[in-house]
């Protein structure tokens, strides 16, 4: 009788593949393409005011300051790069996280929603600190600086990489929070401000797909807590020490999306590819949207605003309304759509339930609405306790259409006695792209308003001279313009 080797083969086959075609994409990108919308550099300019402005309002709330400064107190750092409206001169690493935290801290600037959302101004917590540390190696060294006109180009193209991938793609639907978006994205282009070849951004980049990645639970109920403000400077941290170690000479995994079994297709991402819908340009910053008025996670902007604008009509009948309906978009059912006790400010700024309340009863929306002091104000749970959130299938449909990306709400409140308001819907908020003439003055007078809440008037005054300035703040040396914005040490 003839035997036959059934036995199963033990080994795999050792082939380094070529780069993934994604990670290729991306250095090809950060290294070749030449930004050349005059939109995307205003916008751009914009977006930069809009984030060190927000960050300085942050700076007032001890909650997000007790996070800044050294790991280690008292550790110095020779040409160390400055975190905005403080005095603290840092490693890049930690300075990347410090500016992240205060940028993102009150949830306030510019937002990316797709079929992933987030906020890739949160990349500028990287650029920002590599770009002002390198700049002042190289003065010391005899070499010219970074121009801030290196940041703003810098900019434009994180917010491509993290807006592009985020356009089809679903991190959120497997559990993943969007900051995996800003690790890949500040890798990528701090890589390139480095020096770096193609072949290293592709390391670098290889290298943020293969670190484990945030959970989302710290953004939803039960779990809702503060990381979620320090998240994305974490992740931008990240980004610049991957940077650091790829330029140092670490390898790269080339097939770090698609190897088999290991690769984050198969291992995380429920063994799909990511799609992409257009190549890299600069279509993300030409259309990014702005938080104008309200300090509220964004699709909640248009509820807000629907509710302040209801504010005259319900202000002296709060205690005999019956219900509160809002009808909104899917993605906001499942992110911010909640019942029950809120525990802190973060719980609080996702909760489409209470903004929209605090909007009704005060009429307006500002960053200290989430403490404890106005939380505690039972008029708040007492209209939450009456809101019917409505899934409205066409707001949906046109958040995802590419030429429109509405963000829409409406609200309507019915009392007692059988009368009710009217129905105000908002679909495109202050800050949209088709708004965005309209929102532009009122950007500058927002960032007025911020940088003086931390800066004495003539040093505020600098700055807003200076960023008004589109020309001569594009030919300023990141050193010069990140020593305006220091705080001298006591």
């Amino acid at each position: 009788m003839t035997m036959t080797n059934t036995r199963k083969a033990t080994a795999e086959i050792n082939v380094r593949p070529a780069a993934d075609k994604e990670l290729a994409a991306i250095a090809e990108y950060v290294k070749k393409y030449t930004i050349d919308s005059a939109e995307a550099w205003d916008t751009a300019r914009y977006s930069l005011m809009d984030a060190i402005g927000c960050g300085m309002l942050a700076l007032g709330f001890p909650a997000c300051a007790k996070l800044l400064g050294p790991v280690v107190p008292g550790t110095l750092v020779p040409n160390g790069a400055r975190v905005p409206g403080t005095s603290f001169e840092l490693d890049p690493v930690k300075a990347a996280f410090d500016i992240g935290c205060i940028i993102r801290w009150l949830d306030f600037n510019d937002t990316w929603l797709a079929a992933e959302w987030g906020h890739p101004s949160d990349n500028l917590g990287g650029i920002l600190a590599v770009a002002d540390y390198l700049s002042r190696i190289n003065i010391a060294s005899g070499k010219a600086p970074f121009t801030m006109g290196d940041v703003l180009c810098a900019m434009i193209k994180a917010h491509e990489i993290q807006g592009c991938i985020a356009l089809e793609n679903s991190f959120n639907r497997v559990g993943l929070d969007h900051v995996v978006l800003v690790k890949v994205a500040t890798t990528a282009v701090v890589t390139g401000l480095m020096g770096g070849t193609h072949e290293q951004i592709v390391d670098a980049v290889s290298q943020a797909w293969v670190d484990g990645q945030s959970l989302r639970t710290y953004r939803h109920a039960p779990n809702t807590g503060s990381r979620k403000s320090w998240a994305a400077g974490d992740a931008s941290s990240r980004g610049v020490r991957l940077a650091l170690m790829t330029m140092a000479g670490e390898m790269g995994y080339p097939s770090a999306l698609s190897a088999p079994t290991w690769g984050f297709y198969d291992a995380t991402f429920g063994g799909k590819p990511f799609r992409f819908p257009r190549p890299y340009g600069s279509y993300v910053m030409e259309n990014v949207l702005f938080k104008v008025s309200f300090p509220a996670e964004f699709h909640a902007q248009t509820a807000v605003e629907a509710a302040v604008t209801l504010h005259p009509q319900v202000k002296d009948r709060l205690s005999a309304i019956e219900r509160v309906v809002i009808h909104t978009q899917e993605s906001a059912i499942r992110i911010i759509s909640k019942s029950g006790k809120l525990y802190n400010p973060a719980d609080r700024d996702h909760c489409l339930q209470y903004m929209t309340a605090v909007a009704l009863i005060f009429g307006n929306l500002e960053a200290g609405d989430y403490e404890d002091a106005v939380a505690g104000d039972p008029r708040i749970d007492f209209l939450r306790e009456k809101m019917e959130v409505v899934e409205e299938p066409r707001y949906g449909c046109e958040y995802l259409e590419p030429d429109k990306r509405s963000i829409a709400n409406a609200v309507q409140v019915f009392f007692t006695d059988g009368t009710k308001s009217e129905r105000v819907e908002v679909e495109y908020p202050i800050g949209h792209r088709r708004r965005r003439a309209a929102a532009l003055p009122l950007l500058e007078e927002k960032f007025r308003n911020n940088i003086a809440s931390r800066f004495t008037q003539e040093q505020a005054e600098k700055i807003m001279t200076l960023c008004s300035d589109r020309q001569r703040f594009e030919a300023t040396p990141v050193n010069e313009f990140m020593a305006l914005l220091v705080i001298q040490a006591a």
